[in-house]
């Protein structure tokens, strides 16, 4: 498969690159500042600037099977960077798998009440901002995993999906790693078992 990744600079992102890679799929690496890319450019990688806060100049999608977004809300990017990228991938009219977070939008409370605590305090404002973005996405047919709080780990052999509707509100806060995260989004890439759904990522 040919594999767009947006933000593919980032901490998940990168690792959605790597595993990629590894399962020999073809990357276009999206990112704002390319330089920060760190995979090598000779490992079936293209590497596409990428502005979400320029549309005029986002780069065309038309030759890739499915975009993989695992963008945030950057220092000094303001709160409407998550609904960009949504709008942009709609538009594109390709298939999407969007990584939001548990805690907002349609999964407010499905972490528990500890989680949700943290959430507020640690991410305030942005869980509008994931939520509307999510929206956006969702009205486009993707498939938007609700990951709980992600760490630096090793890739769970234990990992799997939930459907948000399937999901038991744990007793404490939920945390993944990103591998897993990055494993999971590209089984669904693959797969597009979940196109419009909510997705919870668990191991």
């Amino acid at each position: 498969m040919r594999i767009a990744v947006l933000g593919a600079s980032g901490r998940v992102g990168g690792l959605v690159v790597d595993q990629a890679l590894e399962r020999e799929h073809q990357v276009v690496a999206l990112a704002r500042t390319p330089d920060k890319i760190t995979a090598p450019t000779a490992r079936r990688v293209e590497i596409r600037q990428a502005d979400v806060f320029s549309p005029e100049t986002f780069p065309g999608l038309d030759d890739v099977d499915v975009a993989i977004s695992t963008i945030g809300v950057g220092k000094g990017d303001g709160l409407g960077a998550l609904a960009a990228g949504a709008e942009l991938l709609a538009a594109a009219h390709v298939r999407t798998v969007w990584l939001g977070a548990l805690g907002s939008g349609e999964s407010t409370g499905a972490g528990g009440r500890i989680y949700q605590a943290v959430m507020r305090m640690a991410v305030g404002k942005e869980l509008t901002a994931k939520a509307e973005a999510d929206r956006i996405a969702l009205a486009a047919g993707a498939a938007v995993f609700h990951a709980p709080d992600l760490t630096g780990g090793p890739l769970s052999p234990n990992r799997r999906i939930v459907t948000l509707a399937d999901l038991r509100r744990p007793l404490l806060p939920p945390r993944m790693s990103r591998a897993s995260v990055a494993a999971l989004m590209l089984d669904e890439a693959e797969k597009g078992a979940h196109c419009g759904e909510i997705v919870v990522p668990l191991d």
